[in-house]
């Protein structure tokens, strides 16, 4: 399946106050030590040759309709589909991310909008059915919204989806846009009550005079329904833009981080959260850094880490201090003066930081690369992975188009083995930590036949470009890969590029 939206527009660029900041510090930067072997069609990061599995589109609507086109695949309808000159910014996708089972997946976008996708039930007779998706319910999540005291504009924009555990036969998740935190709750309803005593059959109020009998309500079968129901509302905490949020393991409180302040919120407490983090100066001038992505540990309630525009990450124990200002540990890895340039800080800002699914690394994402920092060594990462060092050289351009401020997520796969993140002209990267082989992969419209093995792309920097290698030159850097997502068990991916998202599923012979 393939969900679809526009062409991307950066979220932040160099003229966003935040990131004014002064030049006089640069960020560490990794010298590379040489590229790894290039990865093979049929081996290579630990998951062999990836498959499409289908492709989806979100419509500028929020109803969805889909039809059965063929027999191997299930798409949209063919009305839906556009180009992306004609895909709205609103179609943007701007989250994706599994439930932990992988039998759900959500995706939010620039409108505002939740789609949630449900895994196709396997079959001996469809074998190939294996890995898909279909729409399982579609919800309007934000709204936009005016700040009337401030003369500010808040964007319905989706920046996260958080699943929480299931626990019941309802399913919940937190959504949440620069300012307000959703609790929402998807449910199934297949049967609904008749017979009301106080109203008929329209739902009108009928006159109590001709009630003469008393009935007793009784439930009916109906067509099988999914209801989005918001929970909670989690409002007015935060003065600048929400960049994260992630629930803890206690599964009791969650945590949003913006640009200055990360709180703390129980589920059950609207109206209060408890301020956990705070880096604002007194004096806005001078300020130097700013908060730039936040997770809780996945088994230690008490342990979460925040990573800056300068590069660093902070490991916090909310049992040492009520506020975390105080950090645990300080991971940042001293510059290669060889390295330093105009570009350095810019380019040093971490715009992903993830727990491994173990708690014992933590994986960051930079600019131009991706760490592997494991928890009981801060001074270096253990592995740096180049994703695409062959922009090095355009950095020049890149600032001009605003392109160097992009924000690039990571994910790892279940087994903490392989991890992934994407780049421009729709390729995404993954790395294997066991055989430090790497590939990258290409998410195109052209090459979204379904059940086609992807073929491995590789870039030319310079010199004679052969035949199956692309030009860094002729990449077009308006299609970017910012968002990704792994099946918490299974070798199943989602690759959202633009208005599009792609399913990939690991061929099995």
């Amino acid at each position: 399946m393939l969900l679809s939206l526009p062409a991307l527009h950066l979220q932040t660029s160099k003229h966003h106050p935040l990131f004014q900041l002064p030049h006089g510090r640069l960020g560490p930067w990794c010298n590379p030590t040489g590229s790894p072997a290039p990865l093979s069609c049929e081996t290579g990061c630990g998951v062999g040759s990836w498959i499409l599995v289908c492709r989806l589109l979100v419509p500028t609507q929020v109803s969805l309709l889909s039809m059965e086109e063929d027999i191997d695949t299930r798409k949209i309808n063919n009305s839906f589909l556009r180009d992306h000159s004609y895909a709205t910014e609103a179609d943007i996708i701007s989250t994706v991310e599994f439930n932990h089972t992988g039998e759900l997946l959500a995706t939010g976008d620039k409108g505002g909008r939740v789609v949630i996708f449900q895994r196709e039930q396997e079959s001996k007779n469809q074998v190939h059915r294996r890995g898909e998706y279909n729409v399982y319910s579609t919800f309007q999540s934000h709204e936009p919204e005016f700040d009337y005291l401030k003369s500010l504009e808040i964007e319905e924009k989706i920046n996260k989806i958080r699943w929480l555990p299931q626990q019941n036969a309802a399913y919940f998740l937190l959504s949440t846009n620069d300012k307000t935190v959703k609790l929402w709750k998807v449910s199934e309803r297949d049967k609904r009550p008749e017979g009301y005593n106080l109203k008929d059959e329209e739902g009108r109020l009928r006159d109590p005079a001709t009630i003469t009998t008393l009935r007793v309500p009784v439930l009916r079968p109906m067509d099988l329904m999914v209801e989005a129901t918001p929970r909670r509302v989690f409002a007015n905490a935060h003065t600048y833009h929400i960049n994260s949020i992630s629930v803890n393991s206690d599964y009791e409180t969650y945590m949003s981080a913006d640009d200055l302040r990360i709180n703390l919120w129980n589920f059950e407490i609207t109206n209060q959260s408890f301020n956990i983090v705070d880096i604002k100066p007194a004096n806005m001038e001078e300020l130097t850094e700013v908060i730039t992505a936040a997770e809780f540990h996945p088994h230690h309630c008490n342990t979460f880490v925040y990573s800056s525009s300068k590069g660093t990450i902070r490991l916090c124990d909310m049992r040492a201090s009520a506020l975390c200002d105080r950090h645990t540990k300080f991971f940042e890895e001293p510059e290669d003066p060889s390295n330093r340039s105009f570009f350095s800080e810019i380019i040093s800002s971490i715009s992903d930081v993830k727990f491994s699914h173990s708690g014992r690394y933590i994986m960051t994402r930079d600019y131009l690369t991706v760490k592997v920092w494991d928890l009981n060594m801060e001074n270096r990462p253990i592995e740096t992975y180049q994703v695409h060092d062959y922009l090095r050289s355009k950095l020049c351009s890149l600032y001009e188009n605003d392109c160097i401020f992009d924000k690039f997520e990571c994910v790892w796969n279940g087994s903490d083995s392989v991890i992934m993140t994407g780049s421009y002209n729709n390729f995404f990267r993954m790395f294997d930590r066991n055989t430090k082989r790497d590939v990258t992969l290409e998410a195109s419209r052209e090459n979204s036949k379904p059940r086609a093995i992807l073929k491995p792309r590789k870039v030319c920097v310079g010199g004679k470009r052969r035949k199956d290698e692309i030009s860094v030159d002729s990449l077009d850097f308006s299609k970017k890969i910012l968002h990704t997502a792994w099946h918490p068990s299974e070798n199943i991916i989602a690759v959202a590029a633009t208005n599009n998202l792609y399913i990939f599923q690991d061929k099995v012979n």
